[in-house]
């Protein structure tokens, strides 16, 4: 029996690192995302082929279910090792996949490409906890780390507010449609960025947060309610401002584009993947000038 199960990507639009500490974030789930085929198989192994949005394959292996219940790690394949890691979590979560059964032929499939960063991990792991019925939260507390506000985006066909009360996802979906979204564009920075260890450079620079929570909160409230694009564009500055003060890093505008006339703001692990522009005027040429060749008006990529 063939079953197919599929999650949405994401992006965070505020909230970024400071999410793991309990502060209200806007995410977006986008109209890119990743589908997971699963078929009977046999000898006890899942033979597991993973594809890009242009149809290459970039993981294709074996993984013996004896070495999903040992948590087996290769030194020499990190994408497997991780593989095997999500899937003994969900062993832990759900034995009877592996109990119960000869085997499984199981194929990946992305709709974006998979260095834009959009969730490939995230999506993979509510996929996983959607064929297992069980929590995906939970599996990816255990396995991969992070907020879990990718796993919202995941289950969420709107625009979501997402915070952790006592290390509890609060998921809220929201109405949000932006008047001025035809001037909201989407741009790859060229760069895809390990989000375990963005997480891993925060905490190391973080101080005490409990003071700036309350300020991204008023911000994240301040841009679902503001129906002016120019109150939402300020509200995005002060988010930069006050997230480069407790990164410590330049905005990405101050390294990158400084004379760009518009805002740029940082979506998820700064230094990487998209960053959200708010432009009057197309702003594909300036980018494309610069070597930023993928600019993806809001319409395109936002669900």
């Amino acid at each position: 029996m063939k079953q197919t199960f599929y999650s949405n990507g994401k992006l965070l639009i505020t909230g970024e690192y400071v999410v793991l500490d309990g502060a209200i974030a806007l995410a977006l789930p986008t109209k890119f995302g990743q589908n997971l085929v699963i078929e009977n198989g046999s000898k006890q192994q899942i033979v597991w082929k993973s594809y890009d949005a242009d149809g290459s394959v970039w993981f294709d292996d074996i993984l013996l279910f004896s070495e999903i219940i040992a948590k087996t790690s290769f030194e020499n394949n990190t994408v497997k090792t991780t593989l095997i890691e999500i899937l003994h979590h969900a062993y832990l979560l759900n034995s009877n996949f592996i109990t119960t059964s000869e085997g499984y032929i199981i194929s990946t499939e992305l709709t974006f490409p998979k260095f834009w960063g959009l969730g490939t991990s995230s999506t993979l792991i509510n996929n996983i906890a959607q064929w297992l019925t069980i929590d995906a939260f939970q599996l990816l507390k255990n396995s991969f780390g992070g907020s879990g506000y990718d796993i919202a985006c995941a289950q969420n066909d709107s625009a979501i507010l997402y915070q952790l009360v006592n290390e509890k996802p609060i998921v809220r979906p929201i109405p949000f449609d932006p008047k001025f979204k035809d001037q909201i564009y989407f741009v790859y920075l060229n760069k895809k960025q390990s989000s375990k260890t963005a997480i891993t450079n925060y905490y190391k620079k973080q101080g005490n947060t409990s003071k700036i929570i309350p300020v991204i909160n008023e911000i994240t409230n301040a841009v679902i309610t503001n129906i002016l694009s120019t109150e939402f564009v300020q509200n995005l500055e002060k988010h930069e401002l006050e997230m480069s003060h407790i990164l410590e890093m330049q905005t990405v505008k101050e390294l990158l584009f400084p004379d760009f006339d518009g805002v740029v703001k940082s979506l998820g692990a700064w230094g990487g993947d998209f960053v959200m522009v708010v432009s009057k005027e197309n702003p594909y040429t300036y980018f494309d000038k610069k070597g930023y060749e993928i600019v993806l008006p809001y319409s395109k990529i936002i669900l």
